[in-house]
């Protein structure tokens, strides 16, 4: 033994375990007049969130939820799901998060897999929970929440959410978190192929994340942040708890459309939002009438999918500043930034919105990512080229998968987590993805991007949406197919869109057949290429 391992040992004066639920404590504690969360006309302090927190946790130790239990909510972006990112972790409990888009069969998979032990429901989904809970084998407690801004008042509960509050007490007295590595949240994967697959997250984890969401996104003053992102979606990625961190205030939005967003960025004075491409593209495409006003250089976090560079492009032309990160729900969200360096400042706006595309570095707080070969488990070159898939290790990884230790331990093979994506590594180490693995296309023993496809059909002027998938081939093996919805007010030729991918990219990775169509989204607004690969074979067999 040497002599710093000699009466220097861990006690509670020097080790505390990390969770973010202590951020709010600390900003009631400072700052309890500012405003912390608006909600319509609702203007909640921090003095009141936390009171807020403190009832709720305090009313459902009082119920008998204990360490080990799952709490599960379904609710569109209001205060009480915020509150519930601090309430259910302080009890011990695991929050779990249910996707407001999935069927009732869907839901009750996940109530009965995760066993849910209470359910909050907000009351616009009372109709579809219903029915789920009916499908499932677990009798949970039931709470409804009631939004005056939703209207819907349809409760199947035995108390509602203020009533609640009304039987937990001001403050908490026990501490239930004693062990940082103890499971904070369940989120399940979208589930695209088979049942979902539940994963868990530490209080550590997502307290180093949240604290990353501050260190790479430019928040020099308190930000006022606006819910566009889902907060079911890998718990907002982390933002629950990185707003609070940093003594912002959070603007709740029950509906994801433009004319809200644009009214609530000007009412607000909004300073940074979330969303997947597929939100910045809907702003950007928005009635310029309703866009008229908004505050210039809101700042964007996207991520979700690789964002088209026409995209961020047109956004930063509008006035907003646009940051890209990339991560999967087993890390916590985004973990991977675009990282900007000021030396890129002269480069014109395509060379820009080509750099602010590439997914970028790792956050400070993920010891490890990088692009490796899976049969040598070797980095691949820095040479913009070579596909590998990207792998993480670190803090900001999950524990597992719920109740799947088979998938977990294949997950986790060699020492990585293995995410599916490739992608290459630029000479300057930034990593771009290509593609998911099994939506790489090979025509003719060349591999072909669809991302890469993707990014050439957003730049037409005619083209608002645009996804690429394999069309089998006699001769080539596969081919791309692209589909493409079309901007209203403006028309176009299958072969008029043909050529434009000729001109701007090598001819052999064109598509080769174009479907106009709307395209299929999940809830966070990722687009569902499984269903396209199924149009495909329906289409040209």
């Amino acid at each position: 033994m040497n002599i710093y391992q000699q009466g220097l040992d861990q006690c509670a004066a020097n080790a505390q375990p990390l969770t973010p639920v202590t951020f709010l404590k600390r900003t009631a504690e400072v700052f309890p007049d500012r405003t912390a969360i608006i909600h319509g006309n609702d203007h909640i302090s921090y003095r009141d969130f936390q009171r807020n927190v403190n009832r709720f946790a305090s009313a459902l130790t009082k119920r008998g939820v204990k360490p080990g239990d799952t709490v599960t909510i379904i609710a569109a972006n209001i205060p009480a799901y915020i509150e519930a990112h601090y309430a259910v972790p302080l009890t011990g409990a695991i929050l779990n998060s249910l996707n407001t888009r999935l069927d009732a069969q869907a839901l009750a998979f996940i109530l009965d897999h995760g066993e849910c032990d209470v359910l909050l429901v907000d009351t616009a989904f009372s109709d579809v929970m219903k029915t789920a809970i009916a499908l499932s084998t677990r009798q949970p407690v039931v709470i409804d929440i009631l939004d005056p801004l939703s209207g819907d008042t349809n409760c199947i509960g035995e108390i509602e959410y203020k009533e609640l509050l009304a039987e937990g007490d001001d403050v908490l007295t026990e501490n239930f978190i004693t062990d940082e590595w103890q499971a904070l949240a369940l989120n399940y994967t979208s589930g695209t192929t088979g049942n979902p697959k539940g994963v868990v997250y530490s209080h550590r984890g997502a307290y180093l994340n949240a604290i990353g969401n501050t260190l790479i996104w430019p928040m020099s003053e308190p930000p006022v942040y606006l819910w566009t992102l889902p907060m079911f979606h890998c718990n907002g990625w982390c933002f629950p708890w990185s707003i609070v961190a940093v003594g912002g205030t959070q603007v709740c939005l029950r509906q994801v459309e433009v004319t809200a967003i644009a009214d609530a960025m000007k009412e607000y004075n909004v300073s940074h939002f979330c969303g997947a491409p597929i939100v910045l593209n809907m702003i950007l495409n928005g009635d310029p009438e309703v866009l008229k006003g908004i505050p210039r250089n809101i700042k964007a976090m996207t991520a979700g999918a690789p964002p088209p560079a026409a995209v961020i492009k047109g956004m930063e032309k509008l006035g907003f500043d646009i940051t890209q990160t990339y991560g999967l729900t087993e890390v916590y969200g985004p973990c991977v930034v675009s990282e900007w360096k000021p030396e890129w400042n002269e480069r014109d706006s395509d060379e820009r919105a080509a750099l602010k595309a590439r997914q970028g570095v790792r956050y400070p707080t993920q010891e490890e990512v990088d692009v490796l070969d899976p049969e040598t488990m070797l980095p691949v070159p820095l040479d913009a080229e070579t596909i590998g898939e990207i792998m993480f290790r670190g803090n900001t990884t999950m524990k597992g998968y719920l109740k799947n230790e088979t998938a977990t331990e294949s997950a986790f093979s060699e020492g990585w987590f293995h995410s599916g994506d490739l992608a290459v590594k630029h000479p300057d180490g930034f990593i771009e993805i290509r593609d998911r693995s099994k939506d790489i296309i090979i025509s003719g023993g060349e591999n072909i991007s669809s991302v890469e496809v993707e990014g050439v059909l957003y730049k037409h002027p005619a083209i608002l949406e645009a996804a690429v998938v394999a069309r089998s081939d006699e001769k080539w093996g596969e081919t791309p197919c692209a589909f493409v919805t079309i901007k209203d007010g403006y028309s176009i030729s299958e072969q008029e869109v043909i050529d434009f991918c000729r001109d701007n990219m090598a001819s052999f990775k064109a598509p080769r057949s174009i479907v106009f169509s709307d395209l299929p989204k999940t809830s966070t607004g990722k687009i569902q290429k499984f269903v396209l690969r199924e149009k495909v074979r329906s289409l040209f067999g």
